[in-house]
């Protein structure tokens, strides 16, 4: 067996008892004794009023996605508007057929009506 493979072994080997030791150390240091008070959900020093879980339509899930999507975008604009000029009329294209799939992507929830706050 070569040398670097015993020192990655030596490693993980060290990683996983630093893990087991950060468990028996959480183990012993935490308060055991269950109470109602400590169990009761808290939010802002508020008491809560009714029940703690609350239905939550999925139009906001589906609106943060395609936020978390227009996003990504953003992030390979970037890196393209700055190497333009090396890019040429290739690199163009390519970014007009980016834009234009996931312009596809927003038409379909806007025609389904996910967009739409009421």
């Amino acid at each position: 067996m070569p040398i670097e493979l015993l020192y990655i072994w030596i490693f993980m080997l060290v990683a996983a008892g630093f893990v087991m030791l950060i468990f028996m150390v959480e183990r012993f240091l935490s308060p055991s004794v269950q109470s109602d008070i400590k169990s009761d959900p808290y939010e802002c020093g508020v008491p809560i009023i009714g029940q703690p879980w609350v239905k939550t339509s999925i139009r906001y899930y589906i609106f943060a996605l395609l936020f978390l999507i227009f996003d990504i975008e953003t992030v390979f604009m970037f890196p393209w508007a700055v190497a333009f000029n090396q890019l040429g009329l290739l690199g163009l294209v390519e970014m007009l057929i980016f834009i234009m799939i996931l312009l596809l992507g927003l038409l379909y929830p806007w025609k389904k009506g996910v967009l739409r706050w009421v």
